[in-house]
């Protein structure tokens, strides 16, 4: 007997459950609303749907440019090594200056291709540029300059694809930055906290919660799975999955706290080294 024929179990009769037809939205060729065909952010909207797009760039403008200034221009202030304290830039670290490299080239362009590249794939960071400075999307129900979507399956945004492998980059790096952590933690060769070893610990930490937070690194550690108990390890995997997932769900609010820690970081090392301000000392 077909579904279609099954009786109900609660009736006495014949009477026949109803056969629903599954709904996935708005039918083809339906009213979809003004926005969809129309032009560049044409929308029935009556919220301040710019107002997030424009502050994401204004954000992004600010500390990207921040950035290349302290990676390209500000190689002479990088680290802070006086008065027993060692703190370096997280922008130059691990910090490579090889015989053969030319004075004009900074050290943290030698190794800044693998977090910046780990930034600019990342699902969330694509989400905020594609929509702040390439206007595609501008926002929900809001006209778009450009109809035809191909996703992200030619150069040079198939690119993106490379993320999950600047993923495991980026995890080498959050262990070299944690032994810059203990090493902004000695100073006069013991234990002591600065203000400058906040500014290393707060970056650093930061960076460690947004990597941890990474939807790749969640599939990776599980999220393909269908059943854990099947799978081996399945116990600890369930558990890191579930922790990863937990992280993940702020991913957002890591990527802009890192990306201000970082900025603020290298900042502060670099107005010490300039002798601009004074490395306090709190215990």
């Amino acid at each position: 007997m077909s579904v279609r024929d099954r009786k109900m179990s609660g009736g006495t009769g014949a009477a026949v459950a109803p056969v629903r037809t599954p709904s996935t939205g708005t039918p083809p060729g339906a009213y979809r609303g003004r926005a969809y065909g129309e032009g560049l952010g044409a929308t029935e909207r009556k919220d301040a749907w710019w107002f997030l797009p424009l502050l994401q760039a204004l954000g992004l403008l600010v500390l990207i440019g921040y950035a290349n200034y302290a990676a390209i221009l500000g190689a002479s202030h990088h680290q802070f090594v006086e008065n027993g304290r060692d703190y370096l830039s997280p922008f130059y670290s691990p910090y490579l200056n090889p015989a053969w490299r030319p004075q004009w080239l900074s050290p943290a362009l030698l190794i800044l291709m693998w977090p910046l590249g780990f930034r600019a794939t990342c699902y969330y960071y694509r989400k905020a540029y594609y929509r702040s400075f390439f206007l595609d999307p501008m926002g929900c129900a809001v006209g778009e300059g450009r109809k035809g979507y191909a996703g992200e399956t030619k150069f040079p945004f198939i690119l993106q694809n490379l993320h999950r492998y600047f993923l495991y980059a980026a995890l080498v790096f959050v262990v070299i930055l944690w032994v810059d952590v203990v090493k902004a933690f000695i100073i006069d060769g013991r234990f002591a906290v600065a203000l400058g070893s906040i500014f290393v610990l707060a970056s650093t930490t930061t960076i460690t919660l947004y990597t941890f937070s990474c939807h790749s690194l969640r599939h990776i550690v599980g999220g393909r799975l269908d059943c854990f108990s099947c799978a081996v390890a399945g116990g600890p995997r369930h558990s890191t999955w579930t922790g990863v997932s937990r992280l993940n769900e702020h991913h957002m609010g890591f990527a802009w706290l890192s990306l201000f820690c970082v900025c603020a970081a290298d900042l502060y090392i670099r107005l010490c080294s300039m002798h601009v301000i004074p490395d306090i000392r709190l215990f």
